[in-house]
């Protein structure tokens, strides 16, 4: 019979990926709402990307401060040079030792209860792989901005239903919902997402390979407050309709040839996985791969896309691997 948790713990405890650069005005708060969590995480595993300032000192003296270092293990990796966002987080994460692994921005402040209510998630759900949330959207300040990043997003409530259903890999096909910041997800995950590809951004990837494989899953409502400022290396903000219209009618440049070389790294990704990804999500991503494919080889002038895109639309491939009329709209318009 295996042994009762320890009173005051999670039955799955969590590792902290905590990802740094130069985050020393930010740091405490977030620190501080680490250590308001009950239960606290088992550990924080700190990469930092070459800070030049004192990030690491303040998360150690702010652990100190909350009188919480003697409960939480700091590992600390020091990054010269600077690895990127998507290398420190692989080396947070691969460094990592308990069950859930929790991801960390360090300009954001978790909302109390936070871990316990998605570490429960898992506990009762074993076939939950990764979990996400929303997050309210907050000023360098952390005064709240009236919205949240799904609405910055515009998730329909369409693709929530889906992802709740056991679908989330369909709607990963479209495009991705996932926000590290706010992520939570079994460390077993990681024996088939590394290594991260260059292609990708790691949460993105880790959404897309934990759906093709297990259940991802989503809380509808903010679980933290999610820093919105000059600095941000990613964010989130709602387009208005001009600057969506914008947008569409800029150069295409290489980006529909780095969405293929996305789409073709899933796909050579899961074919390594074999038996673990089902017949039908693999067959999904190479029809994705032509359909991606599809778009980087449309042609220069506009004049001459307009037949082929409309082909493409009836056949019903801009809303099964992309955002629809948005898609659409971007193919015709673009500037060659």
């Amino acid at each position: 019979m295996a042994a009762a948790p320890r009173a005051g713990l999670m039955a799955l405890e969590v590792s902290v990926a905590l990802c740094t650069r130069n985050g020393a005005r930010y740091l405490p708060e977030q620190v501080r709402s680490i250590c308001a969590q009950t239960p606290l995480p088992r550990e924080i595993v700190l990469s930092d990307d070459n800070s030049t300032d004192d990030t690491v000192a303040v998360v150690r003296d702010t652990l100190a401060q909350c009188g919480v270092a003697d409960q939480i293990v700091l590992r600390v990796f020091s990054n010269t040079p600077a690895l990127g966002v998507t290398r420190n987080f692989e080396q947070a994460v691969s460094a990592c030792s308990h069950v859930l692994i929790v991801l960390c921005d360090q300009d954001d402040v978790w909302h109390p209860g936070r871990l316990a209510r998605m570490a429960a998630q898992f506990e009762a759900r074993p076939d939950l792989l990764l979990l996400h949330s929303d997050a309210r959207l907050v000023d360098a300040d952390l005064k709240p901005l009236g919205t949240t990043l799904f609405h910055a997003l515009e998730v329909q409530p369409a693709e929530l239903a889906a992802i709740a259903g056991g679908e989330a890999f369909g709607v990963l096909l479209r495009r991705n919902l996932v926000t590290g910041a706010t992520t939570m997800f079994r460390k077993t995950l990681l024996d088939a997402a590394l290594p991260f590809p260059p292609e990708w951004v790691h949460d993105e990837w880790l959404g897309a390979v934990a759906a093709a494989i297990g259940r991802v899953d989503v809380l509808p409502e903010p679980t933290i407050d999610y820093r919105q400022h000059a600095s941000n290396q990613i964010g989130a903000r709602r387009l208005t309709l001009s600057e969506k219209v914008a947008k569409a009618m800029v150069e295409r440049g290489d980006k529909h040839v780095q969405r293929l070389r996305r789409a073709e790294a899933l796909l050579q990704r899961l074919m390594q996985l074999g038996d673990r990804v089902p017949a039908r999500y693999m067959d999904a991503q190479r029809a994705k791969v032509a359909h991606q494919r599809f778009r980087a080889e449309l042609p220069a002038a506009r004049g001459l896309r307009l037949l082929p895109v409309l082909a493409e639309a009836a056949r019903g491939r801009y809303a099964r691997f992309g955002r629809g009329g948005h898609a659409i709209a971007q193919d015709l318009l673009e500037r060659g």
